[in-house]
């Protein structure tokens, strides 16, 4: 069964003009139609990958407040928990404490950190 129906549209993806035959075109073309789905799933991961990028972010930060309050119950510290207090990259920290700017001692294989030695002025 066909429709002799013709409605006046603007194409959703090139914004031009055109006759449809159905009331459900969005599209002047074959060629708009596929481009249009390309743009709504490509905005679609765009999107996705946003709201996860949101969510680390915020489940970093919430992972960093737990984990000051243990740091802050500790008097010696592991490079990671030391790095995490001064704010700076465990690979900076251990620089500087391969170039005796931060006092630090090895145990094992594991640099371990005096609280009130790489943070004096603070109290805990």
């Amino acid at each position: 069964m066909s429709s002799n129906m013709q409605i006046l549209k603007v194409c959703e993806y090139c914004k031009k003009d055109f006759i449809a035959k159905k009331t459900t075109s969005a599209c002047c073309s074959d060629n708009c139609a596929k481009r249009l789905y390309k743009d709504r799933k490509r905005n679609e991961k765009i999107k996705l990958a946003e709201v996860e990028t949101k969510s680390k972010k915020m489940l970093s930060v919430a992972i960093v407040k737990d984990e000051f309050e243990i740091i802050n119950a500790k008097q010696y510290l592991t490079l990671i928990e030391a790095a995490l207090l001064l704010n700076v990259s465990p690979l900076t920290l251990r620089r500087w404490t391969l170039a005796k700017q931060i006092a630090a001692s090895k145990s094992g294989k594991k640099w371990i950190f005096d609280k009130t030695l790489i943070m004096p002025d603070k109290r805990f």
